[in-house]
């Protein structure tokens, strides 16, 4: 992955915040949704659950502050930032984050309403502001890669959260559209995966297609439908498990921003296993528990890339 040179960044507060420390925080709301749902199972006290949610929400908060004030100087720079892969995986993170705080907020009040119908106003811009930078940009970004899964997949996530604030009928519609990009850009990514090699450096993308199959089960579940959920699920663990056997060669380019792909996939599956119960129980479990083991350290270290200033820089975030 080559980006152009670097620029220095200018002084002024926010003035290039990076989409990039986006995905470490999904992936940290995600996990902090997967422990309030699992933290029976290891009989603890579930204001644990909710105080660590509660201090990741914050955390998505003020990031979704931080890059709506370099909006707020240059609004263009939205486009900017899309035109670059860590840019465009990290906005589509964003936006699904703000789905994750209105789950997170559902047991305290209406204002978690507010915030999810927000969200879909973001994604639904979004997907215009990325259809536009494809058709507009140079042929070789309109190529499918897992980033895709975020933009147009993500759904999904707000369906989730949409079955927490019992609007199911929302929550249906976005399943079914999620399901079906979700399956399309599956099979696309497939045949190119099969015909051409991934660079070392863009390899952590590829555990974003793990999301939508552990979400799309959690969904499935609470609506019921537990033919699909456990199709999921049983998708979700197989990805997983190549994930794992390939992790050497997932890893070869090094430590990168880009490994903040990992985190939301695995709280996710997390998640899903966790709401089927039953055999998937203890699977489940364990399966949180190693995400812990996953999400926080990456997510700490992206951040420290963030507050340092070295974040901008190394994933070329535009300057507003």
């Amino acid at each position: 992955m080559s980006f152009a040179p670097p620029k220095m960044t200018p002084k002024g507060l926010f003035r290039r915040t990076p989409p990039a420390m986006f995905p470490p925080v999904l992936g940290l709301m995600g996990l902090g949704i997967a422990w309030r749902r699992g933290v029976g199972q290891f009989a603890l006290p579930p204001d644990l659950a909710e105080l660590f949610l509660g201090a990741v929400t914050l955390l998505a908060l003020f990031t979704l502050v931080a890059y709506g004030a370099k909006i707020v100087r240059r609004p263009g720079v939205v486009f900017e930032d899309l035109r670059v892969l860590p840019g465009r995986a990290g906005l589509a993170a964003g936006t699904l984050t703000i789905y994750l705080i209105a789950a997170s907020l559902a047991p305290y009040g209406g204002l978690a309403a507010i915030v999810f119908w927000l969200g879909v106003v973001v994604h639904l811009g979004l997907i215009a502001a990325v259809i536009y930078t494809l058709a507009t940009g140079p042929a070789e970004q309109r190529r499918v890669n897992p980033t895709w899964q975020l933009t147009f997949s993500g759904w999904i996530v707000g369906a989730v959260a949409a079955v927490i604030l019992g609007l199911d009928s929302v929550a249906l519609v976005m399943f079914w559209v999620a399901m079906v990009s979700a399956v399309v850009i599956w099979m696309i990514s497939l045949r190119q995966f099969a015909h051409e090699r991934v660079p070392a450096p863009l390899r952590p993308l590829l555990a974003i297609h793990l999301a939508p199959a552990a979400l799309l089960g959690t969904v499935a579940s609470g609506f019921g439908a537990m033919g699909i959920a456990q199709a999921m699920a049983i998708l979700s663990a197989g990805y997983l498990l190549a994930l794992v056997v390939s992790v050497r060669w997932l890893l070869a380019g090094g430590f990168s921003p880009l490994w903040g792909a990992f985190t939301f996939p695995v709280a996710a599956t997390a998640g899903c296993w966790l709401a089927l119960g039953g055999v998937w129980a203890l699977p489940g479990a364990l399966m949180l528990t190693a995400a812990t083991l996953v999400v926080v350290p990456i997510a700490l270290k992206v951040l420290q890339l963030w507050a340092k200033g070295q974040l901008a820089m190394k994933t070329n975030a535009a300057i507003a």
